[in-house]
């Protein structure tokens, strides 16, 4: 039984395949455009989600001393 992939793991799979699929040409409307968009659109949710975790533990750090 496989492991729960992380969300960096997730992410890099993601810009993979939009960088793969980008490559091609689509007409607007196409059935393949609306998948890269949707590619596009979960690829940029799961940046927002990594970006706001790391910021969660960025505060709950708090300030730290020079000393310390």
């Amino acid at each position: 039984m496989a492991g729960k992939r992380t969300c960096e793991e997730d992410r890099i799979a993601l810009a993979k395949h939009v960088r793969d699929k980008a490559k091609e040409e689509h007409p607007a409307g196409s059935e393949e455009a609306e998948r890269l968009r949707r590619l596009r659109k979960r690829l940029k949710r799961v940046q927002r989600k990594i970006r706001s975790k790391a910021a969660r533990i960025a505060m709950a750090a708090g300030k730290k001393s020079k000393a310390a």
